[in-house]
């Protein structure tokens, strides 16, 4: 390979993967000022957002999924100079991920009303109950907000979502600290009121990418205007099939960590706390890889749409290798300061020892899990998304989790034996994606 090329397509994937990573790092941060400004109004609130958070996160996964499926489209379309089919495209989106999130929002809704046979406390549940329905009402404008980002992702414009991401923190701690604690005359509300702020923050997010695209100079010849042409039949299908195996995949990797923490918690409270330190810790690096993974995609969209297949493979194995490296860091990172970090969480002997080798495995499925997030970006960006839905289920659900559990109980490795059921199911996934994008991209030079 051309070490010229090489860095000219390090650069331009950077110049993306930064920009998306904040913005998801935006998304991220605002469950975070969430739980810091509920965790001040008492326990009970802040255990009732947790466990609403983890049930929202597995909803709000899907729709991220969903919504992905605009992004290879318009990239290709861009590539190939259709410019018209990039707005056609996000039009088809807008009406997908709009029905889809009114779906979305009912089953949130109503998963709420199976929140008292979870066996928690009742003064958890009577503050978890409401918080989960008014957070249901915030899945139509998240998925709107994210109909525009994909667009303009998707056209290499990344900033201005990352932007809004960012600048809403501010909003939502602002309306947290109005609705949560009452000001200007407004009564104290505690966690619902958290759910107002998060609600209100998320429309807000969605009118303003809306306004923004509907007026920036820069788009106007993608014909982003929406409008009630002919419906294409055969656009919705497509979207529909990148973006439903998309979501299920992400909902597939967020149910087999919270499992794993299910199953830690069997062992025990002090495994448990452990657990949950490191997986933070690799939560945060997750961030940035998904960056990479959504820059991989729209490189590797474009150059199929201008039918460039060197170039596909270029942007590919770039993305992929800097994943790799990246996370290979963050490896060494995790390895030198294992017991250190944890300090930073909890003080407790025991749980810092437990945390440390948690660590050590962390510091190697970091690289597996740079390899499979940058793999399923850039298969994304050839739309094929239905094969690694398959190997993530067998990755996860058939090797990773059993295997995990056969260390953890029967051999007795505890936590660490869970986590490495999750390496090795997270290294099968990774090095299959790889493989499978140089199958598919290979015979096409």
């Amino acid at each position: 390979m051309n070490l010229v090329i090489i860095k000219e397509h390090i650069k331009e994937t950077v110049k993306l993967a930064v920009p998306i990573s904040f913005g998801q790092l935006g998304h991220v941060m605002m469950g975070v000022v969430d739980s810091v400004m509920v965790g001040k109004v008492g326990t009970v609130p802040l255990a009732a957002a947790a466990l609403v958070n983890g049930l929202f996160f597995l909803v709000l996964v899907l729709g991220i999924g969903v919504s992905m499926a605009a992004t290879p489209l318009i990239s290709m379309a861009k590539g190939a100079q259709k410019f018209e089919n990039c707005g056609k495209t996000l039009n088809h989106s807008l009406i997908v991920n709009f029905l889809f999130s009114v779906l979305l929002t009912i089953i949130t809704y109503s998963v709420s009303f199976l929140i008292p046979f979870l066996n928690q406390p009742k003064e958890v549940v009577a503050e978890a109950i409401p918080y989960l329905q008014i957070l249901a009402g915030s899945l139509i404008p998240f998925m709107i907000f994210q109909s525009y980002r994909q667009f303009l992702e998707g056209l290499s414009i990344p900033i201005p979502p990352m932007v809004i991401a960012l600048t809403a923190n501010l909003i939502n701690a602002f309306l947290n600290w109005i609705f949560i604690f009452g000001h200007f005359g407004i009564a104290a509300l505690g966690l619902f009121g958290a759910g107002i702020a998060t609600t209100a923050t998320r429309w807000i997010m969605a009118i303003g990418l809306l306004v923004f695209v509907m007026n920036y100079e820069k788009v106007k010849k993608y014909l982003p205007k929406f409008s009630f042409s002919p419906i294409d039949k055969n656009l919705i299908k497509k979207l529909v099939s990148i973006g439903l195996p998309s979501g299920f995949q992400y909902f597939l990797e967020v149910a087999a960590f919270s499992f794993a923490a299910v199953m830690i918690g069997w062992i025990g409270s002090k495994n448990l706390a452990a657990h949950q330190v490191a997986i933070n810790m690799a939560s945060i690096t997750y961030m940035i890889i998904l960056g990479i993974s959504a820059a991989g995609t729209i490189r590797v969209g474009g150059f199929v749409g201008e039918n460039d297949w060197a170039k596909v493979r270029y942007a590919g194995f770039t993305a992929l290798g800097f994943a790799v490296s990246v996370m290979f860091s963050f490896g060494i990172i995790f390895i030198l300061f294992n017991h250190s970090l944890p300090l930073f969480y909890i003080e407790d002997k025991e749980v810092i020892a437990i945390a440390s080798q948690l660590l050590i495995v962390a510091a190697l499925f970091q690289i597996f899990d740079g390899m499979q997030a940058s793999g399923i970006g850039i298969l994304r960006g050839l739309a094929d998304v239905k094969v690694p839905l398959v190997i993530s289920l067998l990755s996860y659900w058939i090797i990773g989790i059993p295997v995990g559990a056969l260390l953890g109980f029967y051999f007795n490795l505890g936590a660490v034996g869970v986590w490495i059921g999750l390496l090795i199911g997270l290294a099968l996934l990774g090095l299959t994606m790889l493989l499978r994008f140089d199958y598919k991209t290979k015979h096409c030079v």
